[in-house]
């Protein structure tokens, strides 16, 4: 079990190192994650895992890691794969911030900054494709359309765009998804 734990700090302290940009940013990881790892295998427990993650509190990249914790190794899972994700942030910000006032005129140091943020987008991008693959997609039979995903993304599209239902909160459009997603489950 030891070594399990050690094992799920490490990788997650590798994804918090390498993943710029939020919680999305994560996902190519965690695919690569579930590649190597017989942790969680299929695609439909990665998007069951976005999806408890985006429905939750909290930020999307720790929940995720909490989630792939706790399926792993139970509760000492759920604690140290958000403790290995959430370290080399920790690190970073408390030496920017030591640091930070006196770089910050080094035209090196905004290239930097510059530079990560088309680095970030790509990840985003590569995440919301990954995402739109596992959901709109069914792998049982060959690569078919999955027509209630689709359906209940053609229908959310309008909602969240009418507007009378634009200023809506966002948790409605969440709980709207998921008896959709329940009453579609029920009946396939």
């Amino acid at each position: 079990m030891i070594v399990l734990l050690l094992r799920l700090y490490w990788e997650f302290l590798l994804i918090g190192m390498f993943s710029m940009g939020g919680g999305m940013a994560t996902v190519p990881f965690l695919f690569d994650l579930s590649q190597r790892t017989a942790w969680f295998s299929t695609h439909a427990q990665l998007a069951d895992m976005l999806a408890v993650s985006e429905s939750t509190p909290g930020p999307m990249g720790v929940n995720m890691a909490t989630y792939v914790g706790y399926i792993t190794a139970g509760l000492p899972g759920g604690i140290v794969a958000p403790l290995g994700l959430t370290t080399p942030a920790f690190i970073i910000i408390l030496l920017v911030s030591k640091i930070m006032n006196t770089l910050w005129q080094n035209p090196k140091v905004q290239g930097l900054f510059y530079a990560l943020r088309p680095a970030s987008v790509g990840l985003i991008a590569a995440a919301a494709f990954s995402v739109c693959a596992v959901s709109l997609f069914s792998t049982e039979n060959g690569l078919t359309l999955h027509w209630p995903s689709i359906l209940l993304f053609a229908v959310m599209l309008v909602a969240m765009n009418l507007p009378k239902l634009k200023n809506l909160s966002t948790l409605w459009f969440i709980a709207m998804a998921a008896v959709a997603g329940v009453v579609f489950h029920m009946v396939d």
